[in-house]
């Protein structure tokens, strides 16, 4: 009798384990896709006529595009702390890199709000749910927002750090640690990497594969150069090395792909792409947008955006719903079945607009950078003012109204991107209705996340 039961028990082990294992393969393995600087307009499907992305357009038609894609934020790292945590920038602190006092002490009116530089291990990020999920967890690439992503939820760790760009993108790379392979170009070794992870491990995994590029140092591909130098520029883009970092990034998830189809895991793979913030203005320009990283008009915060799912998402579809980076979390939460988790998230699940069961998003956008970003370049520049990249100040959108608000001047902007995606007519005077409507959504908003509001007077600051 005793036998029989040892037998029934180990019976009954076997097939719950064949069970969960025949659960886990139905999850979703989660690829995210978040390029560093690559602006809106980089990318053929997006309109470039310089730069050569032929893998990454395939990519994108197999899902579903965005045309309003945003960043949460402007520049890198609180970008990125907007993605992981699904949570607007007041809730976390990251509001820039490094110190919040850019630029002359003697330009800036305000003393600006501190900023955080470490995002507090207390937040429950995407790695650490899939991973508490049965899910294998990596990152690929560039972290930026802790010294070491093991300590945020991630199992394997491939070249990440608190290194916001690498010294060289040949080696040695100095700032960033990884082992030789058989690649010495940086991106290519991360992607070498990224493959072996894909060709090992067992399913559900996610990968967050982050590449350093194509932030500077701009350090071209070398056989990729002298075709750039003899193809014509077009719109503001027209810089061959950068161009070839682009081809480069291009070609290298061009063969993660082979890779999830090669293994038969594309199909079971919610793909994510997009980037951080927007292209460097003087190195590329996302026209029509105005301006790039680091500014809160279009050309800073609008990205390529696209996901990509067999079976659930449509392939050749585009969607004009505004979304930001805040809503990959609900949105993967959503496809992998995950519930019941206790977070509170600013983001939402894009899954009825992926889906083609509603073609609209009732909600407001916002942005808040009680900081000061200085400019690349005064002499060349398409902010507003030749200083600073930004001021402090915030933005909001409803529907195709955008509403600017700076706090040293409480100045405000309004534009109407159905008519103006550009932002160079500022109709605040023209619409009083509109801009007090907005500007009364955006203080409540201050209000609901305890966003700090700089108001205390800099005593250095030369009028």
């Amino acid at each position: 009798m005793r036998k029989v039961q040892i037998i029934c028990a180990v019976f009954f082990v076997v097939i719950s384990s064949l069970n969960a294992q025949s659960k886990d393969k139905t999850k979703p393995n989660i690829l995210i896709i978040n390029i560093d600087d690559m602006g809106w307009k980089d990318v053929g499907f997006m309109g470039s006529e310089y730069y050569e992305t032929p893998n990454i357009d395939a990519l994108a038609q197999q899902g579903m595009v965005f045309t309003n894609g945003y960043a949460a934020s402007a520049n890198c790292a609180p970008s990125r702390a907007c993605l992981m945590t699904g949570l607007w920038t007041p809730r976390h602190g990251i509001y820039t890199v490094n110190s919040s006092e850019r630029g002359k002490s003697q330009d800036r009116k305000l003393i600006p709000t501190p900023n955080t530089t470490i995002l507090a291990p207390t937040h429950n990020i995407i790695p650490k749910v899939l991973k508490s999920n049965g899910y294998t967890t990596c990152h690929a690439g560039k972290w930026h927002l802790s010294h070491n992503p093991l300590e945020y939820g991630f199992d394997v760790n491939i070249g990440g750090s608190h290194a916001g760009a690498p010294q060289s993108y040949y080696p040695p790379y100095k700032n960033v640690k990884l082992e030789k392979g058989d690649s010495d170009y940086l991106t290519d070794l991360v992607m070498e990497n990224a493959i072996k992870f894909v060709d090992t491990i067992a399913q559900p995994f996610f990968l967050y594969y982050s590449p350093y590029a194509v932030h500077t140092p701009i350090m071209p591909v070398k056989s990729l150069l002298d075709k750039y130098k003899k193809k014509p520029g077009s719109n503001g883009q027209d810089n061959p090395e950068y161009a070839t970092m682009v081809e480069n990034l291009d070609r290298n998830i061009g063969l993660l792909v082979k890779k999830l189809k090669e293994k038969n895991l594309f199909d079971n793979t919610l793909i994510v792409f997009t980037s951080d913030n927007g292209g460097v203005y003087g190195i590329t320009k996302q026209k029509p947008l105005r301006a790039g990283k680091g500014s809160y008009y279009e050309g800073g915060i609008r990205e390529p955006f696209f996901f990509v799912f067999s079976d659930k998402i449509k392939p050749n579809t585009q969607s004009d719903v505004p979304i930001t980076n805040l809503d990959i979390f609900p949105t993967i939460l959503e496809f992998a079945g995950i519930k019941n988790t206790g977070l509170t998230l600013d983001g939402n699940t894009l899954s009825a607009v992926l889906e083609g069961k509603t073609e609209s998003l009732k909600r407001s956008l916002f942005w808040h950078f009680p900081i000061y970003l200085e400019a690349y370049n005064q002499k060349d520049n398409e902010n507003r003012d030749p200083l600073f990249r930004t001021r402090p100040g915030s933005v909001i959108r409803k529907g195709n109204w955008k509403l600017h608000y700076y706090f040293e001047d409480n100045g405000v902007e309004l534009y109407n991107l159905s008519k103006d995606i550009g932002e160079q007519i500022n109709v605040a005077k023209e619409n009083p209705k509109k801009r007090e409507e907005l500007l009364g959504i955006l203080k409540n908003w201050w209000k609901q996340t305890n966003a700090p509001l700089p108001t205390m007077i800099n005593p250095k600051y030369i009028n």
